[in-house]
């Protein structure tokens, strides 16, 4: 679901995983039309996107220096004792950086 759209460049998005790995996700994204920024492997959408950005928000975009994706909840059923396991941790600075930049177009 689309969380907060910023212009027609970036939208942050909330997704539920069943399954995936990181390949899987960054093309799945990528072919439902939403690139993930600092992805230079599938995201290169990207580029076509950020015209008529100002420039410090394209220098953002450009040298962020991984993929923006987070996971903020993992949960999973322990392989040996069945336990449900759940860890959740907030969204890193680098990220909540970036969106601070966005929300400023």
């Amino acid at each position: 679901r689309i969380v907060k759209r910023y212009g027609v460049w970036a939208s942050l998005v909330k997704c539920r995983l069943e399954t995936g790995r990181t390949h899987q996700v960054r093309v799945h994204m990528t072919h439902l039309g939403y690139p993930l920024v600092g992805d230079t492997l599938y995201g290169r959408a990207t580029k076509a996107r950020i015209k008529g950005l100002p420039d410090d928000v394209v220098e953002a975009m450009r040298n962020f220096p991984r993929q923006a994706l987070h996971a903020r909840l993992l949960a999973f059923k322990h392989p040996e004792s069945g336990e449900r396991m759940s860890f959740e941790t907030e969204l890193p600075s680098d990220m909540k950086n970036l969106i601070h930049i966005l929300e400023n177009i």
